[in-house]
């Protein structure tokens, strides 16, 4: 946003005037001064100095700036993350050169048949030549970042075998100063660790060893990198589930892991200065791609230490690509909602791991599992509810909810226990029933989980049902005086339908922070995804879990992340000059809000669920390498963004316009009007990059709303031609319209293309 190198000297001299504050309790912070005037490594030390020096005034001297500062940002973003009091901060928020400080807080983290789903292979792994994989290569030699957990170097996912010299553009290190036993080869090109301000915060300061090293002990970075970029590992399973090749979304490209997440404290496993420090160094490494699985409650953009990085990486040429969030299906949820940014959703494919949970009334009850442990074959068990289980001190609604010593051993032992789902993970809630002597569990979903069922490797036999086959398993046990039942072992199945369904778990829009954007964009698979795993810690990622895989099957919006990243890998190998504008429109439009029934794609509650689920729709790879229209955005569109937000501070590089920008206008792929007055218009500009050819406009209406397009028809006579039009809406408020969003739709249309854009719109109160 500026470019402040010389601002430190030009200002040093009024600085000094400043009359130091004495700090007392000090907290970690983050000042950010915007973009660096020089791209190179070899001005830091000369930034570095400049950051202790603007700082020095304030604490009074040179050595206490010194102590403060634990990160000067001195590649591409220009700041420093520092310990200071309330009031230093509150202070140096003032200086007229600093964009905003903000405290480094903690962020969350959000896992081989995916990619038969999204058709880029066929059932028995033959790849077809209309395929991306086929046509871009792989993703070949194209860098795949990842800020996450870390990577398990020795993973299979990540072996360099068949690929050629490093690519001469990079320019990143493997970290292993203090880890002399992991090793960077040419898939894994480059990894990093930056834990100073995850240290900032935990008591005393002092990490051990393995804070030390880009290691992933977690398995949450492994599985994401992999899903991203990892290479063909054939026979990749969890305890023989899934059996199958695991792969990348480009597995022939280059990944590179940056670890900025660790252990939580707090509830929070990854910190805003370790956050920014990541992405510097990704900018200035070389990657291509960034794949960022973290996210915390939407703040303003200058305070969101995402929204910077990505700023950052993306007016570098850099696409990042972020997940929503896994707070649904509560609305405005949905996190990562910069619009440089890819958003994305979590949804089902067509692969499940069914087992069946039979009653002594013979009725049967499908679930999920991915446990190694079975039954003994059609023979019944004693079952109960954990609500007549519970142990003398707990309440019936925590014993119910199989909450950590709230169980009577003497109620349990030799029986079936059925858990509701919900505040504690699944797999805690069946070590809890293992630990008080239950052979079996069954997890019941609750109301909000709905139809949302997920295979997961516990640690006794299971099976996760859903909310209706849940309530009459609990209507079974409380109306039968010596209720019985047994859980048949699971297999792995194919061809599921429908889907996909949107995952419970996927945060949802509107946007909190400007909800003239719709986010998510897209949405992607996100549910029991098979992908490479640390061996540092068991599938369930508990104590008690002493199982060891180099596969794991996870879900969240963690997990569909990388699958877009992956195919963003593609999309940037076949078509190198596309901006990261063109390539998220690519994907956004031509993505599919119809499941594999072709019927209208559903929530997890079997309501029919719309874009602030799913965005543009679920995405489509094939359709992407070829959309005949994008709606692109430069620098300047990004800056003039922000201008309408109020961010008006500029320097000779960008001046706001006069009259800024109206949000409802910015060149995004979908629409979205949250005030509607009866009557407005939005513009929008298309980017020939196809044929020549001529399209026409098609619209869907949004519920009592009358939309049209002028001009209706564009002809394009060749590639890179551009092209502006108007949508304009109109309507009567009548009845109860204004409660609600309505949605509809636009598509540009030459017959082979559709370029497609959902609307969402709701009246003015």
């Amino acid at each position: 946003m500026k470019l402040l190198l010389h601002f430190f000297f030009s200002t040093l001299f009024a600085t000094l005037l400043l009359k130091p504050i004495h700090a007392f309790k000090t907290s970690s912070y983050v000042v950010y001064l915007g973009a660096h005037s020089h791209h190179s490594t070899s001005y830091s030390s000369l930034v570095e100095q400049a950051h202790f020096e603007f700082l020095e005034p304030f604490l009074g001297s040179h050595e206490q700036a010194r102590d403060a500062i634990f990160y000067s940002y001195t590649r591409h973003i220009n700041g420093f993350a520092a310990n200071l009091d309330d009031q230093v901060a509150a202070e140096i928020a003032k200086h007229p050169k600093v964009i905003s400080v903000f405290l480094s807080r903690g962020r969350k983290l959000h896992t081989t048949h995916s990619w038969t789903f999204l058709g880029l292979e066929e059932e028995k792994g033959l790849v077809s030549s209309g395929s991306i994989w086929k046509k871009a290569r792989f993703g070949e030699d194209t860098i795949i970042g990842n800020l996450d957990t870390g990577v398990w170097p020795e993973s299979k996912s990540f072996s360099d075998q068949g690929l050629g010299p490093i690519p001469s553009k990079w320019k990143g290190i493997c970290q292993n100063d203090r880890d002399p036993q992991f090793h960077c080869n040419r898939k894994l090109i480059g990894a990093r660790y930056f834990n100073k301000g995850y240290a900032s915060v935990v008591p005393g300061g002092n990490l051990g060893p393995t804070f030390f090293s880009p290691r992933d002990p977690d398995g949450h970075g492994s599985h994401t990198l992999s899903t991203a970029g990892g290479t063909f590992v054939s026979g990749a399973s969890v305890f023989g589930f899934g059996n199958g090749t695991a792969k990348g979304g480009s597995p022939r490209a280059r990944v590179a892991a940056y670890r900025i997440c660790y252990p939580p404290v707090n509830g929070s496993e990854c910190f805003d200065a370790d956050i920014i420090a990541g992405f510097d160094a990704a900018i200035s490494d070389g990657v291509d791609v960034l794949s960022v699985s973290l996210g915390s409650e939407p703040t303003a953009f200058f305070n969101d230490s995402v929204a910077i990085g990505s700023f950052h990486a993306v007016n570098n040429g850099i696409v990042v690509v972020c997940s929503a969030g896994n707070s649904g299906p509560v609305e405005s949820t949905v996190s990562n909602v910069a619009p440089w940014e890819i958003t994305v959703g979590a949804s089902t494919m067509d692969r499940e791991f069914p087992n069946y949970v039979v009653l002594g009334n013979q009725m049967r009850y499908k679930g999920e599992s991915l446990s190694p442990q079975s039954l003994r074959k059609n023979t019944f068990l004693p079952m109960m509810s954990a609500a007549d289980a519970k142990a003398a001190n707990a309440t019936v609604q925590d014993a119910l909810l199989c909450k950590p010593g709230t169980l009577d051993p003497k109620k349990v032992k030799g029986k079936i226990l059925v858990c509701l789902r919900g505040i504690t993970a699944r797999v805690d809630k069946g070590e809890q029933a293992a630990v008080v002597g239950a052979v079996g569990m069954v997890l019941a979903n609750d109301l909000s989980t709905g139809n949302e069922v997920v295979a997961d490797a516990h640690v006794l036999p299971a099976s996760h049902v859903n909310y209706g086959s849940g309530l009459e398993i609990f209507h079974y046990i409380n109306s039968t005086k010596e209720p019985i039942a047994y859980i048949t072992p699971s297999k792995t199945q194919i061809g599921t339908k429908p889907a996909p369904l949107m995952a419970a778990f996927s945060s949802k829009g509107p946007n909190k922070i400007t909800p003239d954007i719709l986010k998510p964009d897209i949405t992607a698979p996100g549910v029991s995804i098979i992908a490479a795993y640390t061996e540092a810690q068991g599938p369930t990622n508990a104590a008690f879990d002493t199982r060891r895989v180099q596969f794991n099957s996870v879900s969240g919006t963690s997990m569909s992340c990388p699958h877009v990243a992956g195919i963003v890998g593609l999309l940037i190998t076949l078509h190198p000059h596309w901006s990261p504008a063109a390539i998220k429109s690519a994907i956004m439009t031509t993505a599919s809000t119809r499941d594999n029934k072709l019927e209208p794609i559903l929530n997890a509650s079997n309501t029919m669920a719309n874009p602030f689920n799913y965005g543009a729709g679920h995405i489509r790879p094939n359709k992407a390498m070829d959309p005949g229209l994008v709606y692109d955005l430069t620098i300047k569109d990004h800056l003039n963004f922000l201008c309408a937000l109020g961010y008006n501070d500029t320097d000779d590089t960008h001046k706001c316009p006069s009259q800024p920008i109206t949000l409802s206008n910015y060149n995004y792929p979908s629409i979205a009007i949250p005030s509607f007055n009866g009557s407005m218009s939005v513009t929008r500009t298309v980017t020939n990059i196809g044929s020549p050819g001529i399209y026409r406009a098609r619209v869907k209406n949004p519920s009592g709303v009358s939309v049209s397009v002028e001009p209706d028809v564009l002809e394009f006579k060749k590639a890179g031609e551009v092209k502006s039009f108007r949508v304009l809406f109109n309507g009567s408020k009548v009845g109860n319209r204004g409660k609600e969003y309505v949605f509809g739709g636009l598509v540009w249309e030459d017959g082979k293309h559709k370029v497609k854009s959902p609307i969402v719109l709701k009246w003015s109160s």
